[in-house]
């Protein structure tokens, strides 16, 4: 097996579709909050600044440059099912930062914990296992 087919085999189930569009939306939009400042975000200098301040992140502007372009390119990459499973785990990843520097005290979104990135890392963790599914650009790739 080569790493073409390890990256972009799947199969030809509609199952993930749903949870691809869904994430890769949520995914977008927070990583141009923190890119871009749209939608209520501070954008790149204030993100880093309060990743650098507040989380201990450092350098500030570079770790919220990687977290919000992951965040970005991961999104439109689950959209349309290309090199699904990078974007899984980039996501899931970048998930588990977030719930162990600044959710981890405690589990409910109400009291600013874990329950939220903790549905998307699992979520992304479920693409990156099971791929892109039908209408994927990864299995139109790979389909013979």
């Amino acid at each position: 097996m080569n790493i073409k087919e390890i990256l972009l085999t799947t199969s030809n189930t509609a199952a993930f579709l749903p949870i691809r569009i869904g994430v890769g939306l949520v995914m977008i939009a927070h990583g141009a909050q923190k890119l871009f400042g749209w939608f209520g975000g501070y954008g790149l200098q204030g993100t880093g600044q309060f990743f650098a301040e507040n989380l201990g992140l450092k350098p500030g502007v570079l770790m919220a440059a990687m977290a919000g372009g992951t965040e970005f390119i991961g999104g439109l990459l689950l959209i349309v099912g290309l090199l699904t499973r990078v974007a899984g785990i980039s996501l899931a990843g970048t998930m588990a930062v977030g719930i162990i520097t600044a959710h981890a005290g405690a589990f409910f979104a109400s009291n600013n914990g874990m329950e939220y990135p903790l549905t998307l890392l699992l979520a992304s963790l479920s693409v990156a296992i099971g791929g892109g599914g039908a209408f994927s650009v990864d299995r139109k790739l790979t389909s013979k």
